[in-house]
This record gives structure tokens, sequence and C-alpha cells, in this order.
């Protein structure tokens, strides 16, 4: 887990922050855009970081990478971002080795996901990983790790249960708009922007509501078009979004700006109103609160309805857990053994002219000298030794470096 690079040592972090300590607006702070990532990566090459990839959802935003000090990582996301170290210290967390490798498992597995059991998660991880191999921020151990977490991830989708049942934010919407409006295939839906956990509620209203005058707005005319033909939904201008809004029943509000973009003076409603805010950062105003009649609920609010669904993924944890800690088990193996493998090789060279320098001097003294059987015996008895120091070495319990350098000074192996 960690690195000797210019001879200085690099350790294996994960710096970040996620809805479990981060409201809406603070990981709207430290959410990356494509542009910040990739200024992010620039820089990461520029200041000397030899391999790191970073991941921006809705729900975290996180840095994994190697580093002298953690500090070289919350540098680059409060660069890149509108967030302060100060909040970074507030809301964040630092993991490292093991700890780091545990996290970004649970991570592409959907066990600690907002929604336990969405898988959508791993598919940021693979793109931020290709993102960075692109600019030659990977080395060998990350992407083996990265291939790791892919392999556990389809694993527990294939092996156990934990995301069967239909549960994301966009069903918890679907299912709070069903609760809480009667008839609402007569009502009045509006959606706002065409953000994906937006499409994907439209997407879920159209199949469940039965509701076929679902209006979409969007500031851009030709993309809402787009997809209001796969939906059959009806597209009206931007310039139209107030009026849209004051004969509305339900107005989703799915657009990706970094203010808001419905406050109360848009809203003059005629009958109740109820908002629903899928953005990240939020895009409805609190103010909107004020206005009699409005009920304004926030993503965070969705994803606190928990269901059956839900309870029962609950069941599936450890299953998960089991695939996870095995992976990470060959991982950690493979790691160690990547460690002292030139140790291992070196040793075995040492021996090898031991073995041709006894072997010159047999021949000599010896008249009926068998070489061949010689030869075998030598080689037999050298793998055997050395086998027997691979298996110290892969130990739990050992101190790979301290044995590496016990191991180098007895065969004096860098003389």
């Amino acid at each position: 887990m960690e690195n000797i690079l210019h001879g200085k040592q690099l350790t294996f972090y994960v710096v970040g922050l996620s809805y479990k300590k981060a409201d809406a607006e603070i990981r709207g702070k430290f959410s990356l855009d494509d542009n910040g990532k990739n200024n992010l990566l620039n820089q990461a090459k520029e200041e000397g970081i030899e391999s790191l990839f970073s991941i921006s959802t809705c729900n975290r935003t996180e840095i994994y990478g190697f580093a002298q000090h953690p500090f070289q990582l919350i540098k680059l996301l409060c660069d890149n971002s509108l967030g302060t170290v100060e909040d970074f210290q507030n809301y964040a967390y630092i993991y490292k080795n093991k700890e780091a490798i545990e996290h970004l498992f649970k991570v592409g597995t959907g066990l600690d996901s907002q929604i336990l059991g969405d898988f959508e998660i791993i598919s940021q991880i693979k793109q931020g990983f290709v993102e960075s191999k692109k600019k030659e921020l990977s080395n060998a151990y990350t992407e083996r790790l990265v291939n790791a977490v892919i392999q556990a991830s389809k694993r527990v989708k294939n092996e156990t249960e934990i995301s069967s049942g239909a549960t994301s934010v966009s069903f918890a919407a679907v299912q709070y708009i069903m609760n809480t409006i009667e008839n609402i295939g007569e009502k009045k839906l509006v959606l706002f922007g065409i953000g994906k956990i937006g499409r994907n509620t439209c997407e879920n209203l159209v199949k469940h509501s039965k509701n076929d005058h679902i209006v979409l707005i969007n500031r851009t005319k030709e993309k809402a078009e787009k997809i209001a033909g796969k939906f059959h939904l009806i597209v009206k201008e931007y310039s139209q979004l107030q009026e849209e809004i004051q004969s509305a029943d339900v107005l989703i509000v799915a657009t990706g700006a970094q203010n808001p973009t419905i406050d109360a003076s848009l809203l003059n409603p005629k009958k109740p109103l109820l908002i629903l805010d899928l953005s990240i950062p939020k895009n409805v105003d609190e103010n909107v609160k004020k206005v009699e009649g409005v009920t304004l609920v926030h993503m965070d609010h969705l994803s606190q309805i928990t269901d059956e669904t839900l309870e029962k993924r609950k069941e599936h944890i450890p299953a998960a857990e089991y695939i996870i800690e095995e992976i990470i088990e060959e991982f950690l193996t493979w790691t160690k053994a990547r460690k002292f493998a030139p140790t291992i090789h070196s040793l075995k060279e040492k021996l090898a002219n031991i073995k041709q320098a006894e072997l010159n001097y047999q021949r000599k003294k010896l008249n009926n000298f068998n070489e061949e059987q010689a030869e075998i015996i030598s080689n037999r008895i050298i793998q055997k030794i050395t086998t027997h120091f691979a298996n110290h070495l892969k130990q739990d319990d050992t101190s790979v470096d301290e044995s590496i350098e016990w191991i180098e000074k007895v065969f004096q192996l860098n003389e």
C-alpha cells in the first residue's frame, strides 16, 4: 500500500465527503464538473502526483491517490471546486492504506450508497480511472485495485440480492408523489430541467401514474424535445415556465445550475403545489416554503424514505461483505507479493551464483562428477529455500519491510 518514488515514501489515501455528513449545499460546493475533474488531473500532473483518480456524484466527491501527505489531495480538491479547507475539516474524511481500499470496495459495491445496493457509482469509478490513465496518472497498483473493485461489484450484483427491487432516488420520488397526490393520472406535472435523476423520475412517473399530460421545460428546447419524444411528454418554451407552474399540481426540478433556478417570485399557485428538488446543489430556494399552499421536498428527504425493499436488501449485506473480503484478501496478497518479488528474485540469483561456484569446484575435484544430477538437486534445494522465504513474507503478521531488509543484509543482496 506504500510506494517508494524518487526516494520518497508515498501512501495510498482517499479524501472526500459524502451524504453521510455533508448536506446537499456542502456537497454542491465540493462537486466537480467535467471541467473541474480535468483541471484537477492537470494540476496533479504538474504537482508530481504519480497516481490518482476522482469521482463526483450528487452523493459524494472523492479523490483516491498516492501522496506523501493527504493535504496534497485536499488542496487539489479545494483548488478545483468551491469547497474550502475549513469546510473540508468539518465535513470530510481521510482514509489511508487498507481503510482506503475497504472504503473504495464499499462504494463500488453499493454498500456505502445513499440507497443501499445502488450500483450506478461503479461506472463513475471506471470512468474516473480511464480519465486518469489517459493523462498517465495511473500505476499498476491503482489499475489492479480498480479492476478488483469492478470484479467485486459484478459478483455482489450477481451472487446476492442486495440490488433487488426498484429502489433509487427517482423511484422514491415517484413513490412520494403517488402517495401524496390523489388521482395522479389526472393532475398536471411539470418537469423543469433534464438532469439524470429527473429523467429517471419522469420515466417512472409515465410508467406508474398513467399520466399523459406531463410538461417538460428546459433552457435548451432541442434537448427537451429529444427526451420528450422518448417519454411522450409535452414540451413548452422556457419563457412559459412561470405560466406553466401556476397551473401545476407537481413541479419536479432537475436542473444542473450552481444557484437556485426556482424561487418564491416565480410562484403564484392557484392550488396546492408540491415541489420536488432533485438537483445537487439545491436548485429551489427555501423561500418557496413561505408561499401559501407550497410543499418543498428535497432529494435528501426522499433518500430517507425506506420501504420494505430496502429492509430486505439489508439482509444481504453479510453475503456482499464476504465477497468483498475475499477479493480484498487476493488484492492484498498481490500487493505484498509485488513488494517482496524483487527481493525473492535477487535471493534466487544469489543462491544460483553460490550453486554455480560450488558446482565448478566439485567438477574439478571429482572425477565421476554427475553434473546433471547435481544441477537438478541444487535447483530443487534453491526452490525450496526461496519458497520458505516467500511463505514467511506472505504471512499476515510479517513485517515485510523489516524482513526484506534482514534478507538483503544476510545474503548481501545489495553488494
